[in-house]
């Protein structure tokens, strides 16, 4: 099968040759260079490069554009001092400098990839985590900071805080629009989180959710292949409940984090298919190729070869060894050989 037929029966739950593999890691090992790529074109052309290294030591079977120079949408948020003036912001112009930059960066990502016809996605982050690092409150290198004037939003004026968040989600669907009709991707890869409940069930679900799910429908009317990811970065868990409602081709989370399996998340997740299972700094990262192998097979007899991609619960140290998740592919290879060792999911479940 080529690596586009395999992933399109991943996602239509049909049988493959073998389980696809996808891993995906950050290209700047400085937090601090995170985000300065709008400006800064050494930063913005090591991002690119990053993945052209990386591309020589590991053909991936689903590739993703990690846009660590510019990460975050840069939302003009930095006059809300009250709740009230949440209503305030407004979605980033299409016109904008870091629009023309990410739309750029994609471009020349996804020449990178041309010679393959493996499926490539455009990493795309929820209204909310971009409205959080935007808030005066909120600004730190990364993904975001301590937030304390969000939790005093909550309080004050929610309605307030989900009126933003739809503002935000506006400019970013706008942005995937552009990214899947100029940019070649063939969909988004959408990180959203409510980690460790910082937002409590009925806030979440009334005035964080829906733009959430507006910007995945969104992307769901240009792409049948858009990936929800539920973000369980260093260890931070999630609900998982709080995400059954959202219309994705395929999910993934932390199973180490969320102590929720790839057969248990796919029950979840109405049969939907799953992808990950190994965790980010485990045996991907120190283990012995055999230990890897051994550990793959664990994931595949656990959770089957149906509707199944192997990949990790978030991104894998920036600084791992490529060649090593070609161990992988290479397990997921051999376990297709192998008469079946045990059949804990079938594909009608």
């Amino acid at each position: 099968m080529t690596k586009r037929e395999r992933f399109l029966n991943v996602l239509a739950n049909k049988p493959v040759d073998r389980v696809p593999v996808a891993f995906f890691h950050h290209f700047l090992e400085d937090w601090t260079d995170f985000g300065k790529g709008v400006e800064n074109d050494e930063v913005f052309e090591k991002n690119i490069e990053g993945h052209r290294i990386a591309r020589r030591l590991f053909d991936p079977d689903v590739a993703k554009i990690m846009n660590d120079s510019l990460m975050l949408m840069p939302v003009e948020a930095s006059f809300v001092k009250t709740a009230a003036e949440l209503r305030k912001i407004e979605p980033l112009s299409m016109s904008s400098r870091f629009v023309q930059r990410t739309l750029e960066l994609t471009k020349r990502v996804r020449e990178i990839y041309g010679d393959t016809d493996a499926p490539v996605y455009a990493t795309s982050f929820s209204p909310t985590l971009v409205l959080r690092s935007s808030l005066p409150e909120g600004r730190r290198p990364g993904l975001g900071g301590p937030e304390t004037c969000i939790k005093r939003f909550i309080k004050e004026d929610p309605e307030a805080l989900g009126a933003a968040c739809k503002a935000v989600s506006e400019g970013i669907i706008e942005l995937n629009r552009l990214l899947m009709k100029e940019g070649g991707v063939d969909g988004i890869y959408l990180s959203v989180n409510n980690q460790s409940g910082f937002f409590p069930e009925e806030i979440y679900r009334t005035y964080i959710s829906p733009s959430e799910k507006a910007v995945l429908d969104d992307a769901n009317l240009l792409s049948e292949m858009n990936i929800l990811h539920i973000c369980g970065f260093i260890g931070q868990g999630n609900d998982l409940n709080l995400f059954t409602g959202f219309d994705a081709a395929a999910y993934n989370w932390a199973v180490h984090t969320e102590k929720v399996s790839l057969s248990e998340g796919k029950k979840l997740f109405g049969g939907k298919p799953v992808f990950g299972g190994f965790e980010q700094k485990g045996v991907l990262y120190k283990g012995t190729r055999e230990e890897v192998e051994e550990y793959a097979y664990g994931i595949l007899d656990e959770a089957g070869q149906i509707g199944i991609m192997l990949g990790a619960d978030c991104t894998v140290p920036a600084d791992i060894d490529d060649s090593r998740l070609e161990w992988v592919r290479e397990a997921a290879v051999k376990y297709a050989g192998q008469p079946v060792r045990r059949m804990k999911y079938h594909a009608e479940a």
